[in-house]
Order: C-alpha cells, then structure tokens, then sequence
C-alpha cells in the first residue's frame, strides 16, 4: 500500500495534466498521456452518455455539480472515476506492483494502464463481435456529434490519436511503448519509462495473467455500479 501511495502522485499528474501554462503537449514528439482509454470505453458499453464520460473522465475534475455537463455525461464521469479507484485498490493490482523491480516500480501503475489496454487490444475478439477498428470509428462518430462538450486537451489528444491509429494500435507492443516513452518525457522528474522495452520481455506473461485476474473483476464492479443505479451495461 505504501508503493501505491508512492506512486499515485505520479499518475495523477499524467491523468490531470496535458498543458503547460494553457498550452497542449506536443503530441506529434509522442508525448502522450497514459491512461486506459480503451478498457474504461469497454465497460462503459454501449450508452453513449457512460461512453463519452468515459473518454472526459481524465480531463474533467472537480466536483460532480460542476462539471457543467449533461447528467448522462456527468455519470459516465463518475464511473471512470469509480473504476480508477477501484481497480487502484484491488490486492490483485497491489501485488502485481510488487513484482516490478526499483526503479519502474514507482511507476507500475502508469506501466499497468497501457499494459492492460494492450491486452484488451489484443484480445478484443474475445470481449466485443464489433470490430476494433469499428469500435474506433463510432467513438470518433461519438465525440464529433459531441465536440461543443470537448475541452481542447481532449480534442488534440484525438488528433494524435488520429495519426497514430489508436485505439486499435495498442494492439502492438511497440505502440504501447511508444505511449510510456512520450509520458516519459511528459513527467517532471527523471524516469525510467523510456526503459520499459527492457523489462517488458520479463513482465510480458505477468501483464496477461494479471489482465485476466483483474478485468473480470472490474467489469463485475460495473455492472453492479450500474445495477445500483438502475440501469445495465449493454456490451460493446
């Protein structure tokens, strides 16, 4: 628990800060923030009001009641929070972290969001009879039928992940890491995730295993979100 207190200013900051000074990162040098986007898309199924929470969940902070957006946003909100600290909490997540060796430990968590993004990448057939590269389409159909509710963080993430290819292109590895690197150069402090390419070999197994530890696991804690709230998790 103390690594994971350790570690969570380090990924505040990824998830909270994509400006300096007002100004949007350079994603073009591959700066990019690291967060889960497809596995928090993925649970939020297929209403479209949980979906686009789930993509503003990184950029929107505060307090619910003034998050100025439609209540079916402003919950989607509130689930990607939910699942954050839920899966932050999970024992399962806490040991895995263990497992890293120092220095990358610290920043196991920021490692662990891309990994597992991989995974669902990889194993997509499995969770969803849409096609990834589908999937990818009617979220970016979503979003533009969306765009006076996008702050422009968002809107220039999505223009990198145009160019890139995402979401499907978590797929390969070498995107993965790709995304680690440019967080990486995003951090303030000096940081081993330029590295991570010489540990992954290692983890590789530990990331599968630990996906199909901790997915169902999350996706249960969804739905019974969802239940508690009087609605259902349609699959994507």
């Amino acid at each position: 628990m103390a690594d994971q207190a350790r570690n969570a200013p380090e990924r505040a900051f990824v998830r909270s800060s994509f400006a300096v000074n007002g100004t949007p990162p350079p994603f073009d040098s591959g700066i990019v923030p690291a967060m889960n986007f497809l596995a928090h898309l993925w649970l939020a199924g297929e209403d479209e009001g949980l979906r686009l929470g789930a993509m503003l969940g990184d950029f929107k902070r505060g307090r619910p009641d003034n998050l100025n957006l439609p209540l079916p946003v402003e919950r989607g909100v509130l689930l990607h929070r939910f699942i954050d600290q839920h899966v932050d909490a999970l024992p399962e997540v806490a040991r895995l972290r263990e497992e890293f060796d120092a220095p990358f430990r610290r920043y196991s968590g920021i490692i662990l969001d891309l990994a597992f993004d991989h995974e669902l990448a990889r194993r997509w057939t499995e969770f969803s009879p849409t096609p990834l590269t589908r999937f990818d389409f009617e979220v970016r159909q979503l979003l533009s039928r969306n765009e006076a509710l996008l702050p422009e963080d968002l809107q220039v993430f999505m223009r990198y992940a145009d160019r890139r290819g995402l979401f499907a292109a978590y797929r390969e590895e070498s995107e993965i890491l790709h995304s680690l690197r440019g967080v990486g150069r995003r951090l303030s402090r000096a940081n081993p995730l330029h590295r991570v390419d010489e540990i992954w070999p290692q983890m590789r197994d530990r990331f599968r295993t630990g996906f199909e530890q901790v997915f169902p696991i999350v996706r249960d804690a969804v739905d019974q979100w969802l239940e508690e709230s009087g609605e259902t998790r349609q699959t994507a």
